[in-house]
């Protein structure tokens, strides 16, 4: 089962402050493995790419969050099967997703321009391309890296997670996803003796009044591909004051803001308050798939490879794809992790999934690049 080999061998490997080790695990996985060209650019980013023409790439990350103590021994990670699951830091986000896309480029078989199946050792139809990013965890920094460097592939699948979504035991294909802006909005004012607070000018009443503002906002909504997606908005940290008997001439709050495609609240208004201003600390894309001929390739090759009925389907989380996307690659999600398994001290994913995923890019592949 080279899958489940190749998962449990790059989940043992600690990757949530330096991602080197595993990037050579995988690096040498696949030179072994393939006759691809195979890549590691200057941040860690492993790419193969086999064949030429218009490119199909299969995406994933080999960063992880931090391990709870319970995931370390030692100089490894804790994995575990049991119960028909890979338990592990970064089973399910996503190094099991990465192993699974690695075997499918290795195997893929695409048709021919006559409409015959080709052995894996000729040259596909078009590019067939596998990518696994450092710095997903933190903004994407490595997806970033290889696009300003010229990785630019015309289609994706990125193998986040898409299982469960729809419905149990069904692994669907995500054509849309919210992005994050966070950002700091500051109140100034007048310090003064609060016992003459008409002498001042209380930074947290005007903080106050922007959070009024913030929660009536509205929030923005779309369809992509008739799939709903809506956005969000909400204060999630407020720090102000010095003292009991100081009117405080600062305030500061965080706002944490689900955006969707081509909307976003209107929090630019908030700067015509007196004494507020504005800084965004973080704008991660969010990404629509709009090649509708790609999404329903994708979905029928999902539904293909499983006894479940798979949908197009929406996600809430923010992913590398939002960065290919909003360079102009046309991607969807299809991965094997289930909703409330990252980032969790159990984290695991199905071994059948795995199984299940690396068949969906395979038949994606041939379907796509035939």
């Amino acid at each position: 089962m080279a899958v489940l080999e190749l998962a449990r061998e790059l989940v043992s490997i600690p990757s949530h402050d330096d991602e080197t080790a595993a990037g050579d695990a995988l690096e040498a996985w696949l030179r072994r493995e393939t006759d691809a060209d195979v890549t590691r650019d200057a941040v860690g980013n492993v790419i193969a790419r086999k064949g030429s023409g218009p490119s199909l790439a299969l995406v994933g990350h080999h960063d992880v969050v931090p391990p709870a103590p319970s995931q370390v021994d030692g100089d490894e990670y804790v994995v575990e099967t049991r119960d028909g699951r890979l338990y592990g830091r970064g089973a399910a986000d996503m190094k099991g997703a990465v192993a699974a896309a690695a075997v499918a480029f290795r195997d893929s078989e695409v048709r021919s321009s006559s409409g015959r199946t080709r052995s894996v050792d000729a040259e596909p139809a078009g590019e067939l391309v596998f990518a696994s990013f450092v710095g997903e965890e933190v903004g994407g920094t490595g997806a970033r890296h290889a696009i300003e460097n010229g990785f630019a592939p015309e289609h994706a699948i990125v193998a986040e997670g898409s299982t469960n979504y729809s419905g149990p035991g069904v692994t669907d294909v995500v054509v849309a996803h919210r992005g994050r802006r966070g950002s700091t909005i500051t109140a100034r004012g007048t310090a003064s003796h609060a016992s003459e607070p008409e002498a001042g000018e209380n930074a947290i009443y005007r903080a106050a009044d922007a959070v009024g503002e913030i929660r009536g906002l509205e929030v923005p909504s779309v369809e992509v591909l008739d799939e709903p997606l809506s956005g969000s908005v909400v204060v999630t940290e407020i720090e102000g004051g010095s003292a009991i008997n100081v009117v405080p001439d600062r305030c500061t709050i965080t706002v944490d803001e689900r955006t969707v495609p081509g909307e976003r609240a209107d929090l630019e208004q908030l700067e015509k308050r007196e004494g507020i201003t504005r800084t965004v600390d973080q704008d991660l894309p969010p990404m629509e798939c709009t090649d509708e001929a790609f999404a329903a390739t994708v979905l029928e090759a999902a539904d293909a490879v499983q006894s479940g009925t798979p949908h197009h389907v929406t996600k809430p989380h923010a992913t590398d794809a939002g960065w290919l996307a909003q360079a102009g690659t046309e991607c969807v999600i299809c991965g094997a992790s289930e909703p409330g398994q990252a980032h969790t001290k159990t984290e695991s994913v199905s071994l059948e999934v795995l199984e299940r995923c690396e068949r969906i890019y395979r038949e994606a592949a041939k379907r796509w690049l035939g």
